[in-house]
């Protein structure tokens, strides 16, 4: 069984990396373009932090999905869920599971791997890897 699994273990890295890259995607969607509905506040002042963040979400998103530069875009938004943790939830409380920062915290860990482990084989990196 530990060899079928193991064998798996590029392809689900590309499908870590493309699932991790909508979800995040979802963010800077939901607060530069309002989508889906009711995502984030109406009013919500796209020049400022969450507004920055949501440009970093937007663009490193999309890269993720196609799994194009792939180790820098996953290392930005691993940085910005850090800065978001420690300005956001840290100062409401010690523990993740008490501030509601354990999705941002394992965020930024996941995007922290994905840096480290890069696109895996289903990617457009693999792809222009392959092609020179």
């Amino acid at each position: 069984m530990e060899t079928v699994l193991q064998s798996w273990t590029p392809m689900l890295l590309s499908i870590l990396r493309f699932m991790s890259g909508l979800l995040v995607l979802q963010h800077g969607l939901g607060k530069w373009f309002k989508f889906p509905p009711g995502a984030f506040p109406p009013t919500m002042n796209l020049n400022s932090m969450p507004g920055y963040a949501g440009i970093i979400e937007l663009v490193c998103g999309i890269l993720l999905v196609l799994g194009l530069f792939t180790r820098p875009a996953a290392f930005i938004i691993s940085g910005m869920c850090a800065v978001g943790y420690f300005l956001v939830h840290a100062p409401q409380g010690f523990f993740p599971i008490l501030n509601k920062g354990e999705l941002i915290v394992l965020y930024c860990f996941v995007f922290l791997y994905l840096a480290a482990a890069g696109a895996g084989p289903w990617s457009l990196d693999a792809w222009v890897r392959k092609k020179q």
